[in-house]
């Protein structure tokens, strides 16, 4: 596909800033659903327009810091980019290479080992990462008391449109994965939440037919993408996403202010 035609196929009229990134860099980093296309729907939700230039946002399981990027040039933030798997010096040479070298720090963080101290950061963001840890009882006030006082965590997640009350759907259990038991709705993580404590939950919904941009993009980078090993796993989203065309799987933002 050319660059023209590829750029043309992804530019969505919900994501006009995201719209103004290179089609292929998106590719290249991507490490699964549009992590620039649902940073962009948590904004407005999060307030991030609202924060003062230079203000401190950890964006927790930042993969290749494509999202700790866009914070930075699109907001004027100071972005902690924190990941496990991906290596720093690998996203430092793509943050420089992006122009943000001074406003993003990359660093190789365990999501229950974070090493700042309380009220470090004015936000917090996890962009489809929040749900490999997010999910215990007691972690949620571990992680907003590096936020500070008023201060909004904001993360987004494949999600369940309805709890599950037993078993998988019939139309999903050739694809289902044990992982995907992480996925919850909003109420759930909504109820989650208020019973841990620490924030006043704002926000918890569902993407009005987030499983179509789901879908779109997995098209695109099964056909695109750079690499085998992630154009299979785009292939098993396709067949996964076209099973199910929205009736139980999309995504979920779920914002809350510390109190």
């Amino acid at each position: 596909m050319s660059d023209t035609d590829l750029t043309t196929r992804l530019t969505h009229p919900d994501y006009p800033r995201s719209n103004t990134y290179d089609a292929r860099w998106t590719i290249e980093n991507q490490m699964g659903p549009h992590a620039l296309w649902l940073l962009e729907w948590l904004a407005p939700a999060l307030g991030l327009d609202t924060l003062p230039p230079g203000a401190r946002v950890l964006d927790l399981g930042c993969g290749r810091a494509m999202t700790s990027v866009f914070l930075a040039k699109e907001y004027g933030l100071q972005v902690t980019a924190a990941d496990l798997w991906v290596k720093p010096d690998e996203n430092a040479v793509r943050i420089a290479e992006a122009g943000v070298a001074d406003r993003v720090l990359p660093l190789r963080v365990e999501a229950h080992d974070i090493p700042f101290g309380e009220g470090t950061f004015d936000a917090i963001v996890s962009i489809d990462a929040y749900q490999y840890f997010g999910t215990a009882d007691l972690y949620l006030p571990t992680l907003t008391r590096l936020l500070k006082p008023g201060g909004r965590i904001g993360v987004v997640m494949p999600a369940l449109r309805e709890e599950l009350a037993g078993e998988p759907p019939e139309h999903l259990k050739p694809f289902w994965d044990p992982g995907f038991w992480a996925f919850h709705s909003p109420a759930w993580w909504r109820r989650h939440w208020t019973r841990g404590g620490g924030v006043e939950v704002e926000t918890a919904d569902w993407q009005p037919d987030g499983w179509k941009d789901w879908l779109l993009w997995s098209e695109v980078c099964a056909e695109e993408s750079p690499y085998a090993w992630m154009a299979d796993m785009a292939r098993e989203s396709v067949d996964l996403v076209k099973a199910d065309r929205g009736q139980l799987l999309g995504f979920t933002r779920v914002v809350g202010r510390r109190m």
